[in-house]
């Protein structure tokens, strides 16, 4: 990365119209209020459109049958969707029984979704129920604050079952972490908890009075396992231990996957060291990070305004130093860490606890009651007996955590009978996909729905070339913004239209190499032919557990991206 100061500090020019729409929207209340008695409309209107993302809801209607009701002269079918803010993942069995209840009884879809920011979403809520949603939330001690728009978003930690001490050290820090850069605003209390408006000036000392530039997300994560993927995030803490206890940790800045197809300003990145500190200084550093950004990221363009984009243009020395001015400190030297793994250990695991830990295979991290397999009726029974907690992973999983020797065989049963315990192979365990089609507006082609059989067909590719045991990291997004991870995966495919997708190889395992794309635009059929030759190659020619990633980069079929600001469009 450029070490230089090659750009100006803050860029000048008209300001983008979200700038506008914050400064104008009282602190993110708007009129959501006055919408929300509006039954003309099953959506929002204007800038509350726009602004419902702060309070951690998107507006989307289904697309499978929006033309028919355009012939119908009806508008969209407009539901909500809601995304839980829940720093590290962990949610009580009470919190679960609540959410469970709310999306059979009050949303379009009867699902939970677990998505890899570590949380849960409800599809399908209908205007009516929006505020119902809130309140539920509310009940049992959660909130969807701050999980959508120009704001810090969940905060991630690594799903580290085993070692339990330091995991509910670094647990601890996701959870400050997240408090402390919380928007200060009450309108999220006033609109949807009744909370009484309050007569003072509302204030945002860290993220300002038009918030930042654009999204940000943040992480804790426990090597060796990179499940959080720290390289998609704004700011990472890389947890440092010292006999089994947690001193400190490495920072890392500016990751980040969105890009635009065809835009040569737009880039994937993975993230910079700035250092290593101790304990004590994470919240101010933290801060620093957020504010620097805050000031400095790109008002004018929101397609170059994250904080990848900021370090690249100011120069990664001048964004880290001044972090170090407003924090009060010097970065010390970085720390020995190593990954060598991001997947979830499926099964059952025993911590130094000597509590068991279960982790179920949730794919895609739909939970819903399927025929033969009643998978949201078996965590609903679960939860019912289960004393511990539940842990979602970064990974769209779901960890049964902390269970002692002896109830084990009971949700063991329970898991098995409903299909959570089903026997999967290693690369469906290391496959993924977003959401897409039919509520992602802003979906080019299927990913959620597409996955499943997709990757029963590069199984066979495996079978075929004698290595049915072994997985490639594959990740598939209906577009480019990047939620599905696709730019982190071995096998990247990016929706590029219906049927058609860009073809990216060359990522590795652990997640710290962005893969470059081989193929443009092509179909399912031309993708798995590319995949069956690929593995052909990798199946007779690769060095001992190497994997398909490393092996493309070592023989040259594809190039290495070691600077993608400059070299991931050649």
């Amino acid at each position: 990365m450029s070490e230089k100061h090659p750009g100006p500090l803050v860029v000048e020019g008209k300001l983008s119209d979200a700038e506008r729409l914050k400064r104008e929207s009282n602190f993110l209340r708007g009129t959501i209020q006055d919408d929300l008695q509006d039954g003309l409309t099953g959506g929002f209107r204007g800038d509350n459109f726009l602004l419902i993302r702060f309070h951690g809801m998107y507006q989307q209607d289904d697309r499978d049958i929006r033309a028919e009701r355009a012939e119908q002269k009806l508008e969209p079918r407009h539901a909500m969707m809601l995304r839980c803010r829940l720093p590290g993942g962990i949610i009580t069995t009470e919190q679960w029984r609540a959410i469970d209840k709310f999306a059979e009884d009050k949303t379009i879809y009867g699902s939970i979704r677990l998505t890899n920011r570590q949380t849960f979403q409800f599809h399908g809520i209908l205007k009516k129920n929006v505020k119902p949603a809130h309140e539920m939330l509310h009940e049992v001690g959660l909130d969807a604050l701050a999980t959508a728009n120009d704001v810090n978003r969940n905060v991630l930690c690594t799903s580290n079952p085993v070692e339990s001490e330091l995991h509910q050290e670094a647990y601890e820090w996701a959870k400050k972490l997240s408090e402390h850069l919380l928007p200060r605003t009450r309108a999220y209390a006033e609109i949807w908890w009744d909370k009484e408006k309050v007569a003072t000036t509302d204030e945002e000392p860290i993220l300002g009075s038009t918030y930042l530039p654009r999204k940000f997300k943040t992480t804790v994560v426990v090597p060796p396992q990179n499940d959080v993927d720290l390289h998609a995030n704004d700011m990472n803490f890389i947890a440092i231990a010292k006999d089994g206890k947690l001193v400190g940790f490495n920072v890392l800045v500016g990751g980040g996957l969105s890009v635009e197809h065809g835009n040569k300003a737009t880039y994937a990145r993975t993230a910079s060291e700035f250092g290593y500190i101790p304990l004590e200084h994470t919240l101010a550093v933290a801060e620093a990070v957020v504010s620097t950004q805050r000031d400095w990221g790109n008002r004018t363009d929101r397609k170059n305004a994250k904080t990848k984009y900021t370090l690249e243009r100011v120069g990664v020395d001048v964004f880290k130093a001044e972090v170090e001015r407003r924090a009060g400190i010097t970065f010390e030297p970085i720390r020995p860490y190593e990954f060598t793994g991001r997947g979830d250990r499926i099964g059952w695991v025993k911590g130094i606890d000597d509590k068991w830990h279960l982790t179920l295979f949730i794919e895609n991290g739909r939970i819903l009651d399927y025929p033969g397999r009643p998978l949201k009726t078996g965590l609903m029974d679960i939860a019912k007996i289960h004393k511990g907690d539940f842990r979602l992973t970064a990974n769209q999983n779901l960890i049964v955590a902390g269970v002692p020797a002896g109830e084990k065989a009971a949700i063991e049963k329970i898991a098995k009978e409903s299909g959570l315990m089903n026997a999967v192979k290693p690369q469906r365990e290391n496959s993924m996909a977003c959401v897409a089609f039919p509520t992602c507006p802003l979906a080019m082609a299927e990913a959620e729905r597409f996955l499943p059989q997709f990757v029963t067909k590069v199984e066979e590719v495996l079978e075929k070339h004698h290595v049915p045991d072994e997985h490639i990291v594959t990740r598939v997004t209906g577009c480019p913004n990047g939620c599905g991870r696709a730019l982190l995966a071995e096998i990247g495919l990016v929706g590029k239209a219906p049927g058609r997708y860009n073809l990216h190889i060359g990522g590795n395992r652990i997640g710290t190499r962005i893969p470059r794309m081989y193929r443009e635009n092509i179909t399912e059929p031309e993708i798995l032919a590319s995949i069956d030759e690929l593995v052909g190659r990798w199946s007779k020619e690769r060095e001992a557990d190497e994997g398909f990633g490393d092996f493309t980069i070592r023989v040259g079929i594809i190039r290495p991206v070691l600077d993608p600001a400059r070299d991931l469009w050649d």
